[in-house]
């Protein structure tokens, strides 16, 4: 793989509970919507599981994933292709944190940084229209 080692951790606060985090994370319908405008391919199931495996293509950058773990606060992605690495997420009550490590040509920081805004901003505006009991 051409590139360079590139790490990066990130953590925001998200007006959100856990359960809202995940399913943003995990549901196929929704990690479409907030992922936009990548398209992501391959014949996913209706929530994400271990051993799943799907592509992410933005223009002529494709990089395909496999769910190697999954926990009900946790996922981890190994990444092939544009990227050679992994991304996990974690989550909790009104948190989110990402830690992407790879060998890529792209940069890796700045891809994260837009998607955990595109995320949080989803997922916000996703728990302010569900009524709250």
């Amino acid at each position: 793989m051409l590139g360079t080692f590139q790490q990066s951790q990130l953590r925001i606060d998200i007006d959100a509970k856990a359960s809202e985090i995940r399913d943003s994370l995990l549901v196929t319908s929704k990690l479409k919507q907030w992922l936009f405008p990548q398209q992501l391919t391959g014949n996913l199931p209706d929530k994400l599981q271990e051993n799943v495996t799907f592509t992410s293509e933005l223009g002529f950058i494709k990089v395909e994933h496999r769910v190697a773990a999954l926990a009900d606060n946790h996922l981890r992605l190994l990444l092939s292709n544009g990227i050679d690495g992994f991304h996990e997420w974690y989550w909790g009550d009104r948190w989110v944190q990402s830690r992407l490590e790879g060998i890529s040509l792209l940069p890796l920081n700045l891809g994260q940084t837009a998607n955990l805004l595109r995320f949080r901003q989803y997922v916000q505006d996703s728990a302010c229209k569900v009524p709250q009991s």
